[in-house]
């Protein structure tokens, strides 16, 4: 489920949720991080990056995969790939798909560089992201778990298909 940010264009709206951001309601603090980051004003994305930050150590899942993806492009904070990584599997671990699919875009990647059975287990968790991803709708994740069977065995795909049928969310 995705929480709806306040409008960027609102300023009353904004001020509106600033102060349940202060409050620490992590939805607002979302909106507020939201507004910071893609609203029609100049972005600011230290702040952005501090109101994501309070959002997703509340476990706002949204909130988790953009401070991931803030991370992961060096945006209001320094870039730090482990940080980036961190914050974007407890997005996908908690359910959100475009986190999942991310991840899954991620390690996928990363099993082309790797061999052995590190690749394969990189190839199979990506399977596995796709495919949570493609459970909730996402854009594309369908194509791309089919694409990923290409390099997999029947083996590793049936390894895939039991992390997605015991996948939990936390």
């Amino acid at each position: 489920m995705r929480n709806s940010p306040v409008p960027p264009d609102s300023a009353s709206a904004v001020s509106c949720t600033r102060a349940d951001a202060v409050a620490g309601s992590a939805v607002a603090q979302f909106g507020v991080a939201f507004c910071l980051a893609a609203g029609a004003a100049p972005q600011d994305y230290v702040q952005a990056a501090q109101w994501y930050f309070k959002a997703a150590d509340q476990n706002h899942r949204l909130a988790q995969f953009n401070l991931g993806q803030m991370f992961a492009h060096g945006q209001g904070v320094e870039q730090n790939d482990s940080m980036a990584a961190m914050w974007i599997r407890r997005a996908a671990n908690g359910g959100d798909p475009g986190a999942q699919f991310d991840l899954g875009d991620r390690l996928g990647r990363a099993s082309v560089r790797g061999s052995g059975t590190e690749a394969r287990e990189l190839r199979i968790e990506a399977y596995k992201w796709f495919k949570l991803a493609a459970a909730q709708g996402y854009r594309d994740a369908l194509n791309r778990s089919d694409s990923a069977t290409v390099s997999m065995t029947r083996e590793e795909v049936t390894e895939g298909n039991c992390r997605v049928n015991s996948f939990v969310m936390t």
